[in-house]
């Protein structure tokens, strides 16, 4: 069975590991996510998130140096292949291929400047999301005290990627700055790796008025395997995540969920979800509570369907 996730920090660990290659000999004890682990874990499509770390500078030259080495380490991998648009998708998988979507997670790099926005269009930037747990020029986030919105720069940063058809990312968002995206993006937005507020009161996870607008719009919410996000239990495990699944599809949205793992965004992991290579063990406990096509669905069949409408 096929699986798409929607947010892992390859690049991040890149920038790192500035003497560390990425491809079929990627070390395991570096990254979470490789290209062995891809395809042992039967993912067909992955989205790559840009997040500029704290031991790099958040300026555009960076940001930059971190979009070539999605193109040079990333995308020489064996197996991987740009998606783009829509087409590319299905492209990707009658080649036998493993899709790679690049993301960026926070604008902090952009600086403001829409004409870098455009420059990363053209080097296959598809997402974004304004800001990550802080505040910056376009938004606050989720763990910023103040709980500010969009600015007046962000709401043109989300004009912008209307006009491009880059898609918007709410899962790092404040609650005031996930109301301005819904209600300002021409897209239906997603949420690429954030769980449910009523299990597990964390800033980072979505309240139920939230799950049931991205509901609504037919967007995406990426389950994630981030452990404090899951349960106040360790360690955890894939029921706590099931937990999850099960809350969002009693809201009515089995059509709307994904998986985000963040691997590679944390240091702690669920009971056998250590890496990609072990997404098997997930679809196995998800085939025991629901049919088939709705495992299809929340592994990759949703997501699928969500980035071909609406690349």
């Amino acid at each position: 069975m096929k699986v798409t996730d929607l947010h892992v920090d390859v690049i991040s660990k890149l920038l790192e590991h500035p003497d560390v290659r990425w491809g079929d000999d990627a070390p395991g004890d570096v990254f979470d996510t490789t290209p062995n682990r891809l395809e042992e874990g039967g993912v067909g499509l992955q989205v790559f998130a840009l997040y500029l770390p704290s031991q790099v500078a958040r300026d555009t030259e960076t940001l930059f140096r971190a979009a070539e080495l999605f193109w040079s380490e990333v995308l020489t991998a064996p197996r991987m292949k740009l998606i783009r648009k829509a087409d590319d998708i299905a492209d990707a998988h009658r080649e036998g291929k493993i899709g790679a979507i690049l993301s960026l997670e926070g604008a902090d790099g952009l600086q403001g400047n829409l004409w870098a926005l455009r420059l990363m269009h053209l080097l296959g930037l598809r997402l974004l999301g304004p800001t990550w747990n802080h505040a910056n020029w376009a938004c606050d986030g989720a763990m910023e005290p103040r709980g500010g919105g969009l600015t007046r720069e962000g709401k043109q940063l989300v004009a912008e990627c209307g006009r491009f058809g880059v898609l918007l990312d709410v899962s790092h968002l404040s609650e005031r700055g996930f109301w301005d995206v819904a209600g300002l993006s021409s897209k239906p937005i997603f949420a690429s790796h954030s769980n449910v507020y009523a299990y597990i009161d964390h800033p980072r996870n979505l309240r139920d008025d939230q799950l049931k607008a991205i509901i609504r719009q037919d967007g995406m919410i990426g389950i994630t395997f981030v452990p404090w996000f899951l349960t106040r239990r360790e360690p955890a495990s894939i029921d706590d995540v099931l937990r999850h699944v099960e809350y969002i599809c009693a809201l009515g949205g089995e059509a709307n969920v994904a998986f985000g793992s963040d691997f590679d965004g944390i240091e702690r992991h669920p009971v056998g979800l250590r890496h990609p290579g072990q997404y098997p063990h997930l679809i196995e406990a998800l085939l025991k509570r629901y049919p088939e096509p709705l495992v299809r669905g929340f592994a990759s069949d949703n997501a699928e369907r969500y980035f071909t409408k609406n690349l």
